[in-house]
């Protein structure tokens, strides 16, 4: 299995663990990210960990799947009620525990879908095709962003481990993608990063620059690039005006431009 697969796996246990006895009541918890429940969060999950196995199936199967999702976001419904409206159509009305079961079940065949495939074998998303190396990466990226919100509403912290660079090293290589998102031009040079993992390893990008850089903790930083606090209520060191306007607005994730949450709107633990 490609390590990728494995690291998304593991992030997809490590949330499913805390849920292990879940309740309906639980899962009707309102998180601190956009109002959404801990049932909305795994339902976001399961039809895009469905999505990427239906990609690997072939780009048909895939357009089928996503021309539906996008109509109704088109035509104005938010995410749970498209999420809703999905479960309902095509897997009978999932709800509660039995949804959570139906995400537990799946990931791990996914991951070994994934872990099976051609690393560098390219399918199809909602912005331009990606690897299946990358698909695995963004599924893991959206597992522990999405999972934050889970964590937070338990007042549980989250055991991280060093599977966290594959997210930290997405948000280093999107760097121009949050400025061209936003139709600005990405200032340059691009900041030098230095990141401590969970296990007290040393991780560098880009090239040394005392004036223009991101230091801290490998967790605070992917917190930042994920959207799932504002760099004010984190410890990182921010030097430089790059570095200082990047953080400001980091998102490593595909889409239209979201606003980070304003200083002290998500639970810091």
């Amino acid at each position: 299995m490609m390590n990728e697969a494995q690291d998304f796996a593991d992030e997809s246990r490590a949330l499913a663990e805390i849920l292990e006895r879940a309740d309906a009541q639980t899962l009707s918890k309102v998180t601190l990210f956009k109002g959404w429940t801990i049932e909305d969060v795994i339902a976001h999950l399961h039809m895009w960990n469905i999505a990427a196995g239906l990609t690997l199936e072939g780009r048909e199967k895939f357009q089928t799947f996503f021309s539906g999702v996008a109509k109704q976001l088109m035509t104005g419904k938010t995410h749970p009620q498209a999420q809703r409206l999905w479960l309902d159509e095509t897997q009978s009305g999932l709800h509660g525990r039995a949804l959570l079961e139906a995400w537990r079940d799946y990931y791990p065949k996914l991951a070994r879908a994934y872990g099976a495939a051609d690393p560098d074998a390219r399918v199809a998303w909602a912005g331009p095709d990606m690897t299946t190396r990358s698909k695995m990466v963004a599924r893991q990226m959206e597992t522990w962003a999405h999972g934050q919100a889970v964590f937070d509403v338990l007042g549980i912290a989250r055991d991280e481990k060093d599977r966290t660079r594959n997210i930290c090293h997405l948000g280093v290589t999107t760097y121009s993608w949050t400025f061209k998102n936003r139709q600005e031009g990405a200032p340059l040079p691009k900041p030098y990063v230095r990141l401590t993992a969970p296990s007290g390893a040393i991780w560098e990008w880009n090239e040394a620059q005392d004036d223009n850089a991101v230091i801290g903790e490998a967790v605070h930083f992917a917190q930042i690039v994920t959207q799932t606090r504002n760099v004010a209520d984190t410890p990182l060191q921010i030097h430089g005006a790059n570095a200082a306007r990047w953080m400001k607005l980091a998102q490593c994730f595909a889409g239209a431009p979201e606003t980070p949450p304003a200083k002290g709107a998500r639970y810091k633990i």
